[in-house]
């Protein structure tokens, strides 16, 4: 595992010849870092390709890779949101069980941590990160159905809250039917945390469990958008034995996936932004990965 450090340079601007006066901070990160992965024309993972394989873009300008790395040993950190509004009360046991399946295949002792947090009309943390397999299960199997849904809210909860700020690898595996009829953010912002925050999400449907509702398929193309945005990926089960063998296959994919970093060409610090392409050699393989992220800015501090 290549470990990519950040170096942040901060310059200030000191000449202050008024009280009040604001300092201007310049923030330079140094590596623009991409998790990613890759597959055949089958869907299969491709996990041995080696760095000479790959290019990278960015806004179409190619950039020059200064870290590559098989990533099958990374720390995860994992969010399991789990949908529990009222569309989904029926469907709310296949979700839990399944659930807990993947998070025991998944977790290694020592090395991941998940936390346990659902949606309806409010949003509740019902288990803080940990390792212990046992009160995740517990936290899963105590979660009941009722009231509104703040679907992008509890995204937004997690992608701009304690997630954030975690190191390793860190994914959002989302239950859901992908609707909402109660949240302030938008999907846009949730895609623009996601991509800020380099957090991928996994969003599993289940709308085809069961009773399948008039605007499911909307529902399932914002799904579909928040995976491809981030660098994760949608899943749309047809019934239970689905639900756990897509858990078994985001499982897998967290473990068979690559890491690129460059420094960007583009050196302005503008707060606007890049869209990143992964090319591979092989036209036979298709790489997935987050559209893009967004530059560093200048940051006004006033003074105290």
């Amino acid at each position: 595992m290549i470990r990519v450090l950040c170096s942040m340079l901060l310059v200030v601007a000191l000449a202050a010849a008024q009280a009040g006066e604001e300092q201007l901070i310049t923030v330079n990160v140094d590596l623009v870092n991409i998790y990613f992965t890759v597959c055949n024309k089958r869907g299969r993972l491709i996990a041995d390709l080696a760095r000479e394989r790959f290019a990278v873009y960015e806004d179409d300008n190619p950039q020059v890779i200064t870290n590559f790395s098989r990533e099958t040993d990374l720390p995860l950190t994992i969010a399991l949101l789990i949908d529990t509004s009222g569309s989904v009360r029926y469907k709310l046991g296949f979700e839990q069980e399944a659930a807990i399946e993947f998070l025991n295949s998944t977790l290694r002792h020592g090395m991941d941590q998940a936390t346990v947090v659902t949606f309806d009309s409010s949003i509740d943390l019902r288990q803080d990160y940990t390792n212990e397999r046992q009160l995740l299960a517990t936290a899963v199997r105590r979660t009941r159905s009722g009231g509104g849904t703040r679907l992008y809210d509890a995204l937004s909860f997690l992608l701009n809250g304690t997630l954030a700020s975690r190191g390793g690898r860190r994914v959002i595996i989302l239950l859901t039917d992908g609707d909402d009829n109660s949240s302030r953010s938008s999907p846009r912002e949730v895609v623009e945390a996601a991509q800020r925050n380099n957090v991928a999400i996994y969003a599993v449907s289940v709308n085809s469990i069961g009773i399948r509702f008039d605007d499911s398929d909307r529902s399932d193309v914002t799904l579909e958008m928040l995976g491809t945005e981030t660098g994760g990926k949608a899943f749309f089960p047809k019934g239970l034995k689905d639900l756990s063998a897509h858990f078994k296959a985001i499982s897998k994919e967290l473990r068979s996936q690559y890491t690129i970093a460059y420094r960007s060409t583009n050196r302005k610090r503008d707060g606007t932004y890049r869209r990143i392409q992964i090319a591979v050699t092989d036209h036979h393989y298709s790489v997935r990965a987050r559209s893009g992220y967004y530059a560093p800015a200048l940051v006004a501090a006033g003074r105290n």
